[in-house]
């Protein structure tokens, strides 16, 4: 039941309930707490190399790991980088750098040299343990590249994870005190930083939003509390440990439990996802939609046994409501739960509840995660507006972020003055406290004074039977400022779809100012590796291709 944080019950504001109190440690002592519960229950499994810890191995893997950090001379606030696709080494140096009070700076899998150099300059990154390679990325070339260069100034050592340097890593720990560990932790609070994420923004450059223990490992426990995870779970984690859906709904969230956490791949393939989710029995995965959608309309898909799943979490984008339906019915998920957040809220607000019903948890994002308040309001005032109303959505609690690192004045834009964090999305609380998302304010589409929200656009043409996938995003247009073009992927079966087809399917179901215009047959829709569309790349290339630009 939500519970309401303002008199005035007909407002747009909800908290949510706070029953279970918030876990005050650190992530060290977390990760301490479950060894000692089920030391001998599996905690890691990496299905690529088939190596596999119990929580007591996975524990003493951290802390020799730990140790040779120490031994390396990192101190607490330090920052340290991770670059590389999902491993086990990355969940490995994640805890090994909580447990001495090393800032874990998340580094994009595919960033170039550019968005590396600004983001180890950026944070004052020391030291940065990587993958040598990985798809087309050399990342021991792009770093040879920028050293060579003069590009950072801060980092003095670099570490390879696929290379002897692990064991160098291994070894220069072997020196350290046997309570070096236990004795760096001691001086931790759950209040410090220890993560710093780099947010995709589409202008500008990447901001680094710094999170603390007590943000991330909260924000992991109750994303999984509310799906009811046990140490009897295993997790399937296809989703990039650098970004808070894998660290932190997924590692954090097991850990927190005992459950276990299971590494498919290093990037995201369907089938090698559903072969994980059959061969190690999973119950439950987590993924954005267009990684749900990619496993549903695999050739094979019907051929996996997927019994074992009983939940899992679809995130990182507005979920399709078609999509979600196959997963309660085709995948076995029927505890499935969509939650809703972004990087600066660690990063979970808004989550359904697994006793919720089938048109709750497929037509909103949820309501007020524990612990923390929401309101939507009047983007221009700041007033908080009445239930049904669209504005901007806000936040605050618990999961709020300490920062964007070194960028006060960034901050400040972002958080205000009582602690909201402003999240440039477009909400709707209903009246149950429930919310749906309706765009981001930069999204939102403008014809003709009209104000055009293209999620709606596209929860209604998720229904054509020819598509499988769809993006609509505003075009520049004389007469009407601009115009609404759907970027749409055809289903296998499919054999064409124009402008004509779209209209007339969408004829006397929608107002004519929400048809689109122009529809772009594509492959694929141009994303961040989260699984974020770039709706700002859609556009530029939509005005060029139309010849609008």
């Amino acid at each position: 039941m939500v519970c309401m944080s303002d008199a005035r019950p007909e407002l747009s504001i909800a908290a949510g309930e706070t029953t279970t109190p918030l876990l005050e440690e650190t992530i060290g002592a977390c990760l301490q707490r479950t060894v000692s519960r089920f030391p001998d229950r599996e905690a890691l499994v990496e299905v690529a190399s088939g190596r596999r810890w119990t929580w007591r191995s996975f524990d003493e893997e951290v802390d020799r790991v730990a140790r040779g950090l120490l031994g390396l001379g990192i101190e607490k606030g330090d920052r340290v980088g991770m670059w590389a696709p999902n491993c086990a080494e990355w969940t490995i140096v994640q805890f090994a750098t909580a447990k001495v009070g090393a800032i874990l700076v998340n580094i994009n899998p595919a960033y170039r040299t550019h968005e590396l150099a600004y983001a180890l300059n950026q944070s004052g990154t020391t030291l940065l343990i990587a993958a040598t390679s990985f798809k087309t990325s050399d990342y021991r070339a792009m770093v040879t590249e920028v050293v060579a260069a003069g590009e950072v100034d801060g980092l003095t050592r670099t570490l390879y994870v696929d290379s002897d340097d692990w064991d160098k890593l291994l070894e220069a720990g072997r020196e350290q005190p046997a309570d070096a560990v236990a004795t760096r932790m001691a001086t931790l609070r759950p209040e410090d930083p220890i993560n710093i994420q780099y947010t995709s923004g589409t202008t500008g450059y990447p901001k680094g939003a710094t999170l603390s223990h007590r943000n991330i490992l909260n924000n992991g426990y109750f994303t999984t509390e509310l799906i009811g995870f046990t140490e009897q779970d295993r997790l399937c984690i296809p989703v990039p440990f650098y970004h808070c859906f894998g660290m932190v709904m997924g590692n954090l969230g097991c850990v927190s439990h005992g459950a276990t956490m299971v590494i498919p791949a290093p990037g995201f393939d369907p089938a090698i996802t559903l072969q994980a989710v059959q061969d190690e029995r999973c119950t439950g995965v987590y993924g954005v939609p267009t990684m749900f959608i990619a496993m549903q309309s695999h050739p094979d898909f019907a051929s996996y046994d997927l019994s074992s799943l009983r939940t899992g979490i679809m995130a990182g984008a507005v979920c399709p409501v078609e999509v979600m339906k196959r997963c309660i019915n085709d995948m076995h998920m029927a505890e499935v739960s969509i939650a809703y957040g972004m990087t600066e809220t660690s990063p979970v607000s808004c989550q359904t509840r697994s006793d919720d019903d089938l048109e709750r948890r497929t037509a909103t994002i949820g309501r007020a995660a524990p612990h923390v308040e929401i309101k939507v309001v009047d983007p221009v005032t700041g007033q908080t507006l009445p239930r049904g109303e669209a504005g901007e959505f806000c936040t605050r609690g618990y999961s709020v972020m300490l920062g964007y690192w070194e960028d006060e004045a960034k901050t400040a834009e972002a958080i205000d003055a009582d602690g909201w964090m402003h999240t440039g999305d477009l909400a709707v609380m209903r009246g149950d406290g429930y919310c749906t998302i309706v765009g981001r304010i930069k999204d939102m589409v403008i014809r003709g004074g009209e104000n055009i929200y293209p999620r709606e656009i596209e929860e209604f043409l998720y229904g054509h039977p020819d598509i499988e996938d769809v993006q609509v995003i505003g075009v520049p247009d004389e007469k009407y400022g601009e115009e609404l073009c759907a970027w749409v992927k055809l289903r296998a079966d499919a054999e064409s779809l124009d402008a004509a087809a779209v209209w007339a399917f969408a004829d006397g179901r929608l107002a004519h100012y929400k048809i689109p215009r122009y529809v772009m047959v594509v492959d694929e829709f141009p994303m961040t590796v989260t699984g974020k569309i770039r709706k700002v790349q859609m556009r530029e290339e939509s005005a060029k291709a139309l010849g609008l630009a």
